[in-house]
């Protein structure tokens, strides 16, 4: 039997008046009560209206309750169940999934004959379900809302149905007062009423519509409740793109009509909840005129153009919708209903200006927020340092990238060709800093870095050395070394620097380098375990270093003036905090980035003196330099060259070197070495980073990168000495030499030719590319050019320097296309470019006899070794702070057997 409506609508409608929607009579039953958004969302409603949620059903979970502050909500298996246990209901709320939500309405409908409401909060219900739920809801008359709604609330009555209306705290939001909402968004229901209550206006009842094609309760429906609702005195719309129910509509109270979505009118197809069709001739701009026309005005209202009349008004930000209705409600002689309690102008919660001069109109104050969020930002505002959310890291980065197109990678921003030209100290700073850092950092790197080369006495070069004798590749060799920098080698000095961190901060240290700021006041409490009772020798000469490089800290000075003799671990503690504070206080790096620095340097130091022969360890120097030197005049770059090559390198040797490095740190995230990295991160868990040991995943990059990974600089030493042996070349400086390169080319050409011939002859399909001479991702040009050499031989044409061996692989790859080897002329790669500087700077040592062959290919594939540290460990940080738990792991379903 059809329940009786009313005589204004062809259709049936029971509802009269707005204040009939929800009301602290209505019962409540939900079905799907357990769900993951019900769950969340019904207590809170519950307890706000009343209690007034008597059952909620969840199929196979009879018997369960739900917990509110207010009491236990009882679960049956369906609806029947809950009433023949004696519950009484006149409202449902629909929490189904989309291919149940017509079956539950159904439920509702064939067991309850006391239902008069229901509200659906599903979204995406197909239309011929939502076709059949409109048929049952008339036939049975019972008013229905919905779907993809958030349901309705009564600000008078204190009552919420359905869906998170008001948030977290409905009665903070929903102040008592005269304006009801009428939303196609349940979000911006809310957003809504908190912008009016900024202004004065309180709320009667907000009803979330949903945005589905079928609007069961729409707007002519809620202008009709509306003129029959005498606390509400004006109504705010927001509409959006799709559907005639506002044309529909005759309003008799003013209305504020917000409506957005203008660009959904170049679309084809509907979007999400919003969507309507391009050419409906319902679209944003259509709804704008059907209101313009409705209201009697002739544009839009904005703040510099308030047209409005005591009709209403038409607004497509709600950010105008506060000024747009006080503007209407005064052509009615209506003042708002309490007193504006702010204003949406901006206020910031947080601010940060990154050090850069703004002008007044940016420069924003800070404020504090209103509660509850104040005391949340507090909270965030007391942690140090950033904090990115975790995320899915296989085969992605938060610190490297590959420019597809130009085949340059970047790390942290920074293209390897810019960090091509800063040295080795200034690329420590970019990987784990994320920045280049000043003088004062390179002069700090110096000494944290320089400080753990010599390696004289230590276990680490006895391992090193043992690896080496044993014939094992350079990668190997440096791999023994790092195994045993484990976390109790650096504990100390990590434990000093999180101390140091806490008391710098709570003293609010802005510039590390602040001459003028008091460590007097600085708490010296607990610090004891940073000072020993007779000096050390270490630490002695670490801060003698600094002193002698001019560069000292507000840390620095706060350890030096300590009740004791600092430890070396200490000084090491001071001297990354001090690196770390300038970003750490930015939110550039986290805090765990900064307490985890002197494990790196320690680890970088170590990489560097276990390339080293054992030999060139002493008690009083490495490779040629004294510990003075060491700690108080040399560079990075001057102590890795030395190093690498057991020579003290000129200034074009630097040159060439830190060239070098730069272009080498990183070859974006799908780099082998950088997964064995991350992969070592992943598996110890980057969650739980106590268990993540850095030297672990340090190994996992050297075992992960070889002689075809890393190895082509070795392969091109091997190449270039082959192809100029017995040539007579003295000087590969001199552009003037009297080697013919274009027969050396050509004679390295045909060798290659007759060697693919062999192999294609044996039926091997297996041919050895010539080193250094084109890249997969160059090909099918006819004149391939890879960016990263170009950039090298601008670099030094600039400069004015030649390079035979670079000359010559510009030769070869011209002979391979004349030679009919190829059907293109190849790119030189960058492996290309390590053989041809390495060489250069050896080829007079090794004609000489100071160097063998193998120690030059020995140099090549080390070389590559050092930068990749570098690019590796900003992997590695940026795994352990983002990233998850076994994130790098294949999943099964794409793995597959091969035969």
């Amino acid at each position: 039997m059809v329940k009786q409506g009313n005589n204004h609508f062809r259709y049936f409608v029971g509802i009269q008046s707005l204040a009939h929607i929800a009301t602290r009579g209505d019962r409540v039953c939900v079905l799907n009560i357990l769900g993951g958004e019900s769950s969340e969302v019904t207590p809170v409603s519950h307890a706000f209206s009343g209690a007034n949620v008597v059952f909620g059903t969840a199929p196979g979970k009879g018997g369960q309750v739900l917990t509110t502050l207010v009491g236990d909500i009882p679960v049956y298996n369906n609806v029947r169940e809950g009433l023949e246990a004696g519950h009484r209901f006149n409202c449902g709320v629909v929490y189904l999934p989309p291919s149940a939500a017509r079956d539950g309405v159904a439920e509702l409908i064939r067991v309850n004959p006391d239902l008069r409401k229901i509200f659906i909060i599903t979204e995406k219900i197909s239309v011929h379900d939502a076709r059949e739920i409109r048929a049952m809801g008339q036939q049975a008359g019972i008013d229905i809302f919905g779907a993809n709604g958030l349901g309705v609330a009564d600000s008078w009555q204190g009552v919420r149905i359905g869906g998170a209306l008001g948030g977290d705290d409905p009665g903070a939001t929903l102040r008592q007062g005269s304006i009801a909402i009428f939303s196609n968004s349940g979000g911006f229901s809310t957003t809504i009423a908190q912008y009016l209550r900024m202004s004065g206006w309180g709320t009667s009842t907000v009803i979330s519509s949903g945005k589905d094609v079928y609007i069961h309760y729409a707007a002519p429906e809620f202008a009709f409740a509306l003129a029959n609702d005498a606390r509400s005195k004006a109504a705010v719309l927001y509409c959006e793109p799709g559907g005639y129910y506002e044309a529909d509509a005759t309003f008799t109270k003013p209305v504020v009509a917000c409506v957005v979505g203008r660009w959904k009118s170049s679309l084809t197809r509907a979007v999400g909840h919003a969507g309507a069709m391009a050419g409906g001739a319902d679209d944003a701009l259509a709804k704008e005129r059907w209101f313009m026309e409705k209201f009697g005005v002739e544009r839009l209202f904005t703040p510099d153009d308030p047209c409005c009349s005591a009709r209403g008004a038409v607004v497509t930000n709600i950010a105008h919708i506060p000024a747009a209705l006080t503007a209407v409600m005064r052509e009615n002689a209506t003042m708002p209903d309490f007193e504006p309690e702010g204003s949406l102008a901006l206020k910031p919660w947080f601010g940060s200006d990154q050090g850069l001069q703004l002008p007044d109109e940016l420069a924003l104050p800070v404020v504090e927020a209103v509660a509850p969020y104040n005391e949340q930002v507090a909270w965030v505002n007391s942690q140090i340092g950033a904090i990115p959310p975790r995320q899915p890291l296989k085969d992605a980065s938060g610190a490297s990238q590959m420019d597809a197109r130009s085949q340059v990678s970047s790390l942290h921003g920074v293209s390897m060709l810019e960090a091509a030209t800063h040295p080795l100290e200034a690329n420590v700073c970019l990987a784990l800093l994320h920045e280049f850092g000043g003088a004062n950092d390179a002069k700090l790197i110096h000494v944290a870095v320089g400080a753990a080369v010599n390696l004289h006495g230590t276990p680490e070069r006895a391992a090193a050395q043992a690896s080496r004798e044993a014939g094992n590749a350079p990668n190997a060799v440096l791999a023994a070394a790092v195994a045993i920098i484990g976390p109790n080698r650096q504990r100390t000095a990590r434990e000093a620097a999180a101390l140091m961190i806490d008391r710098f901060a709570a003293a609010r240290l802005a510039d590390a380098f602040d001459e003028t700021f008091d460590v007097d006041a600085i708490d010296s409490t607990g610090s004891a375990a940073l000072f020993c009772d007779k000096p050390d020798p270490k630490a002695e000469a670490m801060l003698a270093g600094l002193a002698a490089r001019g560069v000292s800290s507000a840390i620095i000075r706060w350890l030096s003036c300590g009740p004791g003799h600092p430890r070396s671990e200490a000084v090491l503690a001071a001297i990354t905090t001090t690196l770390a504070w300038g970003p750490l206080m930015r939110k550039r790096i986290s805090r765990l980035t900064a307490e985890s620095l002197p494990w790196w340097t320690k680890l970088f130091g170590t990489m560097i003196g276990a390339s080293a022969d054992a030999s060139r360890h002493s008690p009083d120097g490495f490779c040629g330099f004294a510990t003075e030197e060491l700690f108080g005049e040399r560079t990075l770059t001057e102590i890795a060259f030395a190093a690498l090559l057991n020579l003290k390198p000129t200034a074009d040797d630097l040159f060439a070197f830190k060239t070098l490095v730069g272009l080498l740190l990183t070859n974006g995230p799908g780099a082998i070495s950088a997964q064995g990295a991350k992969g070592a991160v992943s598996a110890d868990g980057p969650e739980s980073p106590e268990r993540v040991q850095l030297n672990k995943a340090l190994v996992g990059f050297l075992t992960h990168t070889g002689y075809t990974h890393g190895g082509n600089g070795y392969e091109g030493i091997a190449f270039l000495n082959e192809a100029f042996r017995g040539s007579g070349l003295d000087d590969p400086s001199d552009a003037h030499h009297a080697v013919d390169l274009e027969a050396l080319a050509r004679r390295s050409a045909e060798r290659y030719a007759q060697y693919k011939a062999r192999q294609k002859q044996v039926g091997s399909l297996d041919i050895a590319k010539l080193p250094g001479v084109n890249h997969p991702v160059f090909k099918d040009k006819p004149v391939n050019h890879d960016p990263r050499e170009v950039f090298i031989a601008d670099l030094y044409e600039a400069r004015g320097e030649y390079n035979v061996f670079h000359a010559y692989y510009r030769v070869l790859v011209q002979a391979l296309f004349d030679a009919g080897v190829s059907r293109n002329v190849y790119c030189v790669n960058v492996d290309a470019v390590i053989a041809a500087l390495l060489l250069k700077m050896l080829w007079k040592p090794l004609r000489r006899g100071e160097f063998s062959e193998a120690d030059l290919e020995t140099a090549a594939f080390t070389i590559f070794l050092y930068p990749r540290m570098l690019g590796c460990a900003a992997e590695i940080d940026d795994h352990l702070n983002r990233g998850r738990n076994m994130d790098t792991r294949t999943a099964a379903s794409q793995c597959h057997f091969v035969a």
